[in-house]
C-alpha cells in the first residue's frame, strides 16, 4: 500500500475512533479533570507511536511555523542526548510537541494521546485508572487508593449519576489488527516516539 493511501485510510480510521472516544469521555465527564493547560499526560512518559501514527504526526509538524519547528527539533536533540546518558531501566521524557502546556499538533496527535484519561478495562477484566488519579485529578474523588479500585461508597456520597466504567479503549486494543482491519490500516513498528528520531 502506498503512503498516500495508507495516510488517507488512517485519517478515516481516526475520525471513527475519535467519535467513539468522544462518546466515552462524555459518559465519564463528571469524573474527569482533563482541561487544556494541564499537560500532565504529556510529561514524563514514553508515548508509543506506530509508523503510520508517526507519519501523520509529522504531517502536522510540517504545517507549523519555522519557529515552532526549530523549538521542537531542539527539544528532540536534547531528549536524545539525555537518552544516551540514561542509566536506568525505563527512559521517560516530556513530549517535545507540548508548547505552553498545550499540544501544538493536537489534530495530528497519536491514538495513545487521544484515549488517555479514560479508565481502561484490560482483557482480564482488570480496571486501570490514569496515573493522574494519583495526583488528585481524574477519578481521584472515587478511587480507593489502597485497592486501586473504584469505591462505590464514595460514588454514592458524591451524588454522582452512575459508577464510573472501565472501557476496552486502551492503546493496544485500538491499534490492534482486529480493531483496525475494517479500515485497512496497519499499526506496525510500535515504539516510543523519541526512538523514531534516532539514527536520523
Amino acid at each position: 500500500m502506498d503512503k498516500v493511501t495508507h495516510l488517507r485510510n488512517y485519517a478515516i480510521y481516526l475520525k471513527f475512533v475519535q467519535n467513539e472516544l468522544d462518546k466515552l469521555f462524555e459518559k465519564q465527564k463528571e469524573y474527569l479533570c482533563c482541561d487544556k493547560g494541564c499537560g500532565k499526560c504529556c510529561k514524563s512518559g514514553q508515548f508509543h507511536y506506530s509508523e503510520i501514527e508517526m507519519m501523520y504526526l509529522l504531517t502536522g509538524f510540517m504545517k507549523l511555523d519555522s519557529e515552532k519547528q526549530a523549538l521542537i527539533n531542539e527539544r528532540i536533540s536534547k531528549i536524545l542526548e539525555d537518552k544516551k546518558n540514561f542509566k536506568g531501566e525505563t527512559f521517560k521524557y516530556n513530549c517535545p510537541f507540548l508548547i505552553d502546556e498545550a499540544c501544538c499538533v493536537y489534530e495530528y496527535r497519536g491514538v495513545i494521546c487521544r484515549s488517555f484519561g479514560l479508565m481502561i478495562q484490560d482483557p482480564t477484566g482488570k480496571i486501570n485508572v490514569p496515573f493522574c488519579a494519583y495526583e488528585d485529578l481524574s477519578y481521584s474523588k472515587v478511587l480507593d487508593f489502597e485497592t486501586n479500585e473504584i469505591d462505590e461508597e464514595k460514588v454514592k456520597q458524591g451524588n454522582y449519576k452512575e459508577k464510573p466504567l472501565g472501557f476496552n479503549a486502551g492503546y493496544n486494543y485500538l491499534t490492534s489488527e482486529e480493531y483496525a482491519k475494517g479500515f485497512d490500516v496497519e499499526f506496525t513498528n510500535k515504539k516510543p516516539m523519541i526512538e523514531w528520531y534516532e539514527n536520523q
